[in-house]
């Protein structure tokens, strides 16, 4: 059985719709995947001591951009800081840069794909510099410089040289004469209370013959107590 004709008119146009459709939202998303100045931003930044100067790329697509970063004086270019390729995506790039404060820097980006170039212009408005420069933060104070008096005096000036010459205390001790050494003999005075303290004075004789007199009468009295015990037992 064949199509009528008003089947397949509604079937063309049913068709045509949806083909639109489509290349609207291709058309929309090819779109939103284009690499545009607006997915690139750039800042002034510190690291540590030094100045940065950092660009980021959050095109979508990941088509290669190549940056160049300009410093501005009075609407001129002074002096190109440098040139680098940034990838999309969410990628940074950084230029090393010891910028002054409120310096103006312009930031200028190339991205092409194939032979179509996408971009070709300057990030606006043109970079300013923060009103403060880059610095470190200096914890370490100052030690004090030490007083002549606080430093200890060196080996050279706290001991005296010698120089070999005698002081007055070893020329005396040399030249007085030796001490005499302690005789051993005792003296006179000595040997007198020695015979005081034994007994040997005037008085020695009349006790020695009291002595002898005791020891004969003791003799006498054993003498005659053994006789008359003898004449007893008899």
């Amino acid at each position: 059985m064949s199509l009528s004709r008003r089947t397949a008119a509604r079937s063309v146009r049913i068709l045509g719709v949806t083909a639109a459709s489509a290349a609207l939202a291709i058309g929309a998303a090819g779109s939103a995947l284009a690499c545009t100045i607006g997915d690139f931003s750039a800042a002034a930044t510190c690291d540590g001591a030094k100045g940065v100067i950092t660009v980021t790329d959050k095109d979508a697509s990941g088509v290669p951009a190549v940056v160049t970063v300009f410093l501005e004086n009075n609407g001129a270019d002074a002096r190109k800081v440098g040139e680098l390729t940034v990838e999309g995506k969410g990628a940074t790039i950084s230029f090393a840069e010891d910028w002054a404060p409120n310096a103006e820097y312009r930031v200028h980006v190339v991205a092409t794909k194939g032979k179509k170039v996408l971009v070709d212009e300057d990030i606006t408005p043109n970079l300013t510099t923060p009103s403060k420069a880059c610095q470190t933060e200096d914890t370490t104070s100052p030690s004090p410089s030490s007083s002549p008096s606080d430093t200890p005096p060196s080996d050279d000036e706290s001991t005296p040289a010698d120089t070999g010459s005698p002081t007055p205390s070893d020329t005396a001790s040399d030249s007085a004469a030796p001490a005499p050494s302690a005789s051993n003999a005792p003296s006179a005075a000595a040997q007198e209370s020695n015979l005081a303290e034994t007994g040997a004075n005037s008085n020695t004789g009349l006790i020695a013959g009291i002595a002898a007199a005791l020891v004969v009468v003791g003799g006498g009295a054993v003498f005659f107590g053994m006789r008359r015990r003898g004449s007893s037992n008899r």
